[in-house]
């Protein structure tokens, strides 16, 4: 069973209608015991950073998922806000903790050049940096679907993480692997065929 982390974010909906299109048992729940019982966690997300964080807190899921995640070792795939989360903090309108799970920071997009505008908005490629399971059987540069105006800002020592980049007038992390611990910036669930090969690979691994 695919647990989709429901916090009162927006875009649940769809990341829960593509899981169920492509065949897994999921359920949308913000219920640990539900949580402890999946085989893997999804957390999607649209929002501001520090406000969705106060609902998983308010909801008691930070802990749960510290415990499933990091001392279980449960698969987790964080999408958009859901891979901020990772993150030791955020900058976006003040100063807000993260999990703290990868060494690093949530910072406003800063690209070098004016054509390059925030959000960064629409189909971009992303560009490999290492093997990673979820991009198995795609393409060299796969194209996926972006809508943020933060980003993960990866520090040294977690820069083994990052398996994937983009580029929008600077470098952008995409994609980030550690253990079982999993993240796109980007959106599969609008991405497409890419974006659906992609889930189908993150279950083949549960």
């Amino acid at each position: 069973m695919i647990a989709v982390v429901d916090y009162g974010a927006g875009n649940v909906r769809s990341v829960m209608n593509v899981f169920e299109a492509i065949g897994p048992n999921s359920i949308l729940t913000n219920d640990p015991d539900i949580l402890a019982k999946s085989s893997a966690i999804v957390l999607p997300g649209v929002g501001a950073f520090g406000d969705c964080m106060e609902s998983l807190r308010r909801l008691k899921l930070v802990e749960p998922l510290n415990e499933l995640v990091l001392h279980e070792k449960k698969p987790y795939l964080g999408i958009c806000l859901g891979m901020q989360f990772l993150a030791q903090e955020s900058f976006e309108l003040g100063v807000h903790k993260g999990l703290g799970w990868i060494q690093g920071k949530v910072e406003l997009l800063a690209p070098k050049e004016k054509k390059f505008r925030i959000p960064h908005m629409g189909w971009n490629d992303i560009y490999m940096h290492r093997s990673s399971s979820l991009f198995e059987g795609l393409e060299d540069s796969p194209v996926f679907y972006f809508v943020h105006s933060y980003h993960l800002a990866v520090d040294k020592e977690d820069a083994n993480a990052v398996t994937a980049t983009c580029w929008h007038g600077a470098t952008i992390t995409a994609a980030i692997q550690k253990d079982n611990i999993f993240g796109t910036q980007f959106h599969p669930e609008k991405s497409q065929e890419s974006g659906i090969k992609l889930l189908k690979n993150f279950l083949k691994g549960i």
